[in-house]
């Protein structure tokens, strides 16, 4: 075993793709269709208030990571700035969180091969999926870098096609039921829709691998939320043009909405995108809870093993195996629509966490209004997930609440 230290590999461009990888995949080529089932055609609305509340608190995070350029994320700054057992909450929150978020986006990555292969059996292979990517993030940051900037490039491609190739068959008149939408299905389809940018901060979790952090994360941040915002605006707009809207909500909803074109090939072409999407998004969310488990067991708030790096590939093997198997088995009974809305719970409630750190930080009147409004918007999108996800959340805030207090608990009495 290392002693713990992490190599510096990731530069900017790398790091701009951590965060692309992260935000562009499951929300736009899944999730998708989950919030146009609840918005209709205010879906556009739905990403555009999802958006700006993840601008608030991505601004949080560009003060944050210029204050600490330490591995962890929104745990890391917690653990910063506020007492530690809200740390730990935070830090536990984003674990569960991604590892659904894992399973979430392995059984979008299976749904979409499924159409390719029909004979594959989702689950499963979900599952293989999950375990790929850990086994792929155990050969080294570099490599895993590497293989996350092709499949961005990939998706990017993709998706621009889709967008190309759906304007030939826009419809404006499918837009013509925006009015009557009830602003409730909006609010409700953005705070489903928040999942889709929940990968904006990834590259704060790895940031002791990143070359110059306190200049290039920032940057990394606010370059890969503005690319991707204007990517899901300009495919949102065509598919809801291509009568996505009026479609029953699918795991594989690009591809169904493509299909309407009767373009050769086409719906093949997004399925594609789709599995590198995912695989992406997959592989990074890997990354991103191993690094947190990590960072969280250097503090001794999380199992030892999970701080050691391994001295060949300089990663926490150990982290990455724990977070792609956890994974692995809740691919195996996932369900689509609901991870997402308890996924969106715990984002909404650590990126919470992160606004009321920033509030800690020096900084001038605006900068103290941002982070207010960030962590208020939170906890106003956080109102419209549905009840089963806000009472999954309750539920994991109390697993996370015993296991502080009854290890600590333990603690103590092996002390005396």
């Amino acid at each position: 075993m290392a002693n713990g230290k992490l190599k510096k590999t990731v530069s900017l461009l790398d790091a701009t793709s951590i965060g692309i990888g992260a935000i562009v995949g499951a929300g736009i080529f899944v999730v998708l269709g989950v919030a146009v089932g609840l918005a209709g055609p205010a879906v556009i609305a739905s990403i555009l208030i999802a958006g700006a509340v993840a601008a608030l608190t991505a601004l949080s995070f560009v003060r944050l990571s210029r204050a600490t350029q330490k591995e962890g994320g929104a745990y890391g700054f917690a653990y910063e700035f506020l007492p530690p057992f809200w740390a730990f909450l935070t830090g536990f929150l984003w674990i569960a969180s991604n590892v659904v978020v894992g399973a979430t986006v392995a059984l979008g990555f299976s749904l979409y091969l499924s159409r390719i292969f029909p004979f594959l059996p989702v689950a499963p292979i979900a599952a293989l999926a999950c375990l790929a990517a850990a086994a792929l993030n155990c050969c080294g940051m570099k490599q895993s870098v590497s293989t996350n900037n092709a499949l961005v490039a990939a998706k990017i491609l993709i998706l621009l096609f889709f967008v190309l190739a759906g304007f030939l068959f826009f419809k404006a008149g499918n837009f013509s039921g925006l009015s009557s939408v009830p602003a409730g299905g909006a609010l409700s389809g953005a705070a489903i829709i928040f999942f889709a940018y929940g990968g904006f901060a990834r590259v704060t979790v790895v940031s002791e691998e990143v070359k110059n952090a306190k200049r290039n994360v920032p940057r990394a941040i606010i370059l890969a939320l503005a690319f991707s915002t204007a990517l899901y605006l300009l495919v949102s707009i065509v598919a809801v043009g291509l009568g996505g809207s009026s479609q029953p909500s699918s795991g594989a909803f690009l591809a169904e909405s493509i299909s309407s074109t009767g373009i050769p090939y086409a719906a093949l072409i997004i399925s594609l995108g789709a599995l590198a999407a995912t695989a992406s998004v997959l592989l990074t969310g890997v990354m991103g809870v191993s690094r947190v488990a990590f960072a969280m067991a250097r503090n001794s708030q999380a199992p030892k093993a999970f701080s050691s790096v391994d001295s060949a590939s300089g990663v926490p093997r150990n982290a990455v195996l724990a977070t792609g198997g956890a994974s692995a088995l809740l691919a195996l009974y996932g369900d689509l629509a609901l991870a997402a809305s308890i996924s969106s719970f715990a984002l909404l409630a650590y990126y919470s966490a992160s606004n009321y750190a920033a509030l800690k930080l020096k900084g001038g009147r605006n900068s103290k209004i941002i982070s207010t409004a960030g962590l208020v918007s939170c906890f106003a999108l956080m109102a419209f997930l549905s009840w089963q996800s806000l009472l999954a959340g309750a539920f994991a805030i109390l697993c996370g609440t015993a296991y502080y207090f009854l290890g600590k608990a333990a603690k103590k009495k092996g002390v005396r």
